[in-house]
């Protein structure tokens, strides 16, 4: 009886491994497409649709994809300046940033600051769900690494600023320009990338308040940042 139990312990053991390779794999074949092909739509970008149609069947997201060097370079900055100003030097991880936001919830109580990059950031809106969840989290890790070890920084900013969300079905650098100030992503002025880029945390909320005090403080701060910071 005791040999059966470690017979079926063993096979069920290997199939968890074969289940995660493959897992990881799905991941590795997606990334390395996306080196140069672009994605028609991340998962988070899915979830969002999923969302508003069941609200309002007809709805559809606002997306246009551009090329990097149609991308206003002060938008590409600020985005730096705002979410991961040690962009092009680190491998995915901002330990220091990790360790502040740590310290920040611990004392607060609660979860009010991330940590996360901007190669983080991409792997949780390519793939994942938005539930906090250790395994979400260490498998954001491990798509990071991928993303970091197989393209270079310049086409991971490229995918980061195309889908991720600015407003209420308004996902990518075109759609923002075009729903908040009607203009191109390659026309966006040193003042509107910084207040595109303040409004990432809570893209939603501030595509229906767009004068908050904080909002403009926060916009002001980049625009500090924003010529310390260079992009890829």
């Amino acid at each position: 009886m005791l040999k059966i139990f470690w017979h079926w312990l063993l096979q069920t053991a290997a199939l968890l491994v074969a289940a995660v390779f493959f897992y990881q794999l799905w991941f590795f074949i997606h990334i390395w497409y996306w080196v140069d092909h672009n994605p028609e739509r991340s998962a988070f970008m899915e979830t969002r649709l999923e969302d508003l149609q069941s609200k309002k069947p007809q709805s559809d997201l606002k997306h246009v994809w551009v090329p990097y060097n149609r991308i206003s370079v002060h938008l590409k900055r600020a985005l730096i300046a705002a979410e991961d100003a040690k962009f092009l030097e680190h491998e995915g991880f901002d330990w220091e940033s990790i360790q502040q936001a740590y310290e920040k919830n611990l004392q607060q109580g609660k979860i009010v600051a991330g940590g996360s990059t901007i190669s983080q950031q991409l792997a949780k809106n390519l793939f994942l769900s938005s539930t906090r969840t250790p395994w979400r989290k260490t498998e954001e890790a491990l798509i990071t690494l991928m993303l970091e070890h197989m393209m270079d920084k310049k086409r991971i900013l490229e995918i980061y600023l195309n889908i991720i969300e600015w407003g209420n079905g308004i996902f990518g650098a075109e759609a923002a320009a075009r729903h908040y100030y009607g203009v191109s992503a390659s026309a966006l002025s040193m003042e509107q990338s910084a207040r595109l880029a303040a409004m990432v945390p809570k893209p939603r909320y501030y595509d229906r308040n767009r004068n908050t005090p904080w909002l403009n403080r926060k916009t002001g701060i980049i625009l500090e940042r924003m010529n310390t910071v260079e992009a890829p």
